[in-house]
């Protein structure tokens, strides 16, 4: 009865976290909370949370919760794809986007317009602000560079992130781990480079500072991971 129960638990809080109500970065309720709202024991409980974080879907700190992490994105099937889950899966991820965002970055910055330099701009800033919140950090970074695409005028590129998805802004352990803020100060100003460059319209500029800003991301994957070659 108790591996029913948990299976039962465990398909609800997935649909939660699969569907955004609960977002990526965001704390579980806790133990005590999850078994009263669901008429369970906390041994119930914690099987869920345990097949969730062997799922990719969760991951526990001890002492202070579990925390969603980024869940698949939909197939045009309305199916599932596989998480990206290895550092493999999520350094060819961080490529594909290389040779996505140069270009959009490129062509942003002699179409743009100045209504879409201003939200870039106001966007950047709720980035920036939203330190110590990596939910909302990835949801303001995700919109940044889906606006970079918008403004590059071009529907296939805009296209090929909206079906990435906010997955693309992957929320890695260690973000939750622990607090950066000079981590998190590096990423904020690697987006004011490309917003700078966009200003200025300057394609060179914008494609080498996305360029600059991906290669940093493949970096703090690397960092995060504790590869062997990681600067």
């Amino acid at each position: 009865m108790a591996q029913t129960l948990s299976g039962t638990l465990v398909d609800t809080l997935r649909t939660r976290i699969v569907n955004g109500e609960i977002a990526p970065g965001e704390k579980l309720p806790s133990e005590p909370r999850l078994a009263t709202e669901h008429g369970v024991s906390r041994t119930v409980v914690r099987e869920a949370i345990g097949r969730l974080n062997l799922e990719g879907l969760v991951h526990t700190r001890r002492g202070s919760g579990s925390y969603a992490l980024t869940p698949p994105a939909a197939d045009a099937d309305g199916g599932a794809r596989p998480l990206a889950r290895s550092l493999e899966d999520r350094l060819a991820l961080v490529e594909y986007r290389l040779a996505l965002e140069t270009e959009a970055a490129a062509l942003a910055a002699t179409r743009r317009t100045p209504t879409q330099l201003a939200a870039l701009a106001d966007r950047l800033d709720l980035l920036a602000a939203s330190d110590g919140h990596p939910a909302t950090a990835m949801q303001h970074d995700f919109a940044f560079h889906r606006l970079v695409a918008e403004s590059a005028a071009n529907r296939f590129l805009l296209e090929s992130l909206d079906r990435l998805g906010p997955q693309m802004i992957a929320m890695p352990r260690g973000r939750l781990d622990r607090h950066d803020g000079g981590r998190f100060a590096a990423v904020v100003q690697e987006h004011r480079a490309v917003l700078a460059a966009l200003e200025a319209r300057d394609p060179l500029a914008a494609s080498a500072a996305m360029r600059v800003h991906l290669a940093g991301s493949r970096r703090r994957l690397l960092q995060e991971s504790g590869h062997p070659t990681a600067p």
